[in-house]
């Protein structure tokens, strides 16, 4: 008899006995009404996605009515939106699965109209990008209250009932906006030098794993990207330092980065990945996550050789409720809809893809 693919193995991560390796990537979906979770369908996309022993990260929750990036994001700031994350967090450990949600800042990756009384968004910088109005800079005695709103949120995740955590400090927002030089043109503590760039990082982990715990805590990372005009000159030392001098002394529960860019293979003319990760991959100590268009093959390939631990997907999993069971198969995967990802039907794009059984 053959033995289970690699992604369909089981997986100790820190208390956590995880069942398989594929893992739910945090997936803005702007379903949250007014900034509150709506138990009626987040609870069935959540559970759809559930497995006994599955790993499931929530999407982004801000963490204050100034770190919106988005139209009808969940938020983990305030009592009513802890009380409305229960009944979902409840539903979603009653099918075996793993839990954790992710805290989001996106800094100034903003409109002013997501912003109390429509002020500008806050920034490391006064630079904007991309579609998004100039920004505030952020004052240096600002940034702790922002560290506080980090710790509180995680505190308040785990009242929703939540397993852990995961800080997103990737994809051009509010992290990367301190951590990488194309964007950091701070003259403070928090600017110039790399160790002053990570300080934000720095000082939300630490906060956050007091409150909670680090081994109830992970991290998002993309030092390769450029997402919303964010870049490095030194992505690869950038990452190195967070992970030795923040991640690892800490005792960090998991790392979840991205890879780069998918690339086009010269000679098929085909999207391939370019797996770069591998050295955080050896730098960190705990479970390390991998994600960015894999497929399949690619993420089985990644667990088999010692790539990654598990691996998030995103796409798939939006369109395939049950990803893991059709990975089992090797079943064929329905082809998701990239127009409905972020409207705010509760139905149509969410939670009306057919399972393998309804086929």
């Amino acid at each position: 008899m053959d033995s289970a693919p690699a992604l369909l193995t089981s997986y100790k991560m820190g208390q956590f006995n995880l069942a398989h390796r594929v893992v739910l990537a945090p997936l803005t979906r702007c379903r949250a009404y007014g900034n509150v979770p709506q138990p009626a369908h987040m609870t069935l996309y959540y559970c759809q996605r559930a497995t006994p022993g599955g790993f499931l990260i929530s999407e982004a929750c801000a963490v204050s009515e100034t770190a919106r990036g988005s139209q009808d994001v969940p938020g983990l700031w305030a009592d009513e939106q802890v009380e409305a994350w229960k009944p979902i967090v409840d539903a979603v450990h009653a099918t075996g699965a793993v839990f954790f949600a992710q805290l989001w800042h996106a800094g100034r990756a903003s409109l002013s109209e997501w912003q109390p009384n429509g002020q500008a968004p806050v920034s490391s910088t006064d630079k904007s990008a991309d579609i998004y109005p100039v920004p505030r800079r952020l004052e240096t005695e600002e940034i702790l209250h922002i560290v506080d709103d980090f710790r509180i949120s995680a505190r308040n995740a785990i009242r929703a009932g939540f397993d852990g955590v995961e800080i997103h400090a990737a994809n051009g927002y509010l992290f990367d906006q301190f951590m990488k030089d194309g964007t950091n043109d701070r003259d403070d503590a928090y600017g110039g030098t790399l160790e002053n760039r990570c300080r934000f990082t720095a000082e939300v982990v630490a906060a956050v794993a007091a409150e909670v715990g680090a081994d109830r805590v992970g991290i998002r990372l993309s030092p390769f990207t450029d997402y919303i005009d964010c870049s490095d000159s030194d992505p690869e030392t950038l990452a190195l330092h967070v992970i030795r001098h923040i991640l690892n002394p800490i005792g960090m529960l998991y790392c979840h980065m991205l890879e780069p860019r998918m690339r086009v293979n010269p000679d098929d003319g085909k999207l391939t990945l370019p797996h770069m990760l591998l050295p955080f991959r050896k730098a960190f100590h705990g479970t390390f996550i991998v994600c960015g268009g894999y497929d399949r093959e690619e993420g089985d390939a990644a667990i088999a050789n010692g790539y990654g631990d598990l691996v998030a997907y995103g796409r798939l999993f939006i369109a395939n409720p049950d990803l893991p069971r059709r990975f089992a198969r090797n079943a064929e995967l329905n082809k998701y809809d990239r127009s409905t990802f972020y409207t705010s039907d509760p139905v149509i794009g969410y939670v009306d893809y057919p399972f393998l059984d309804q086929l």
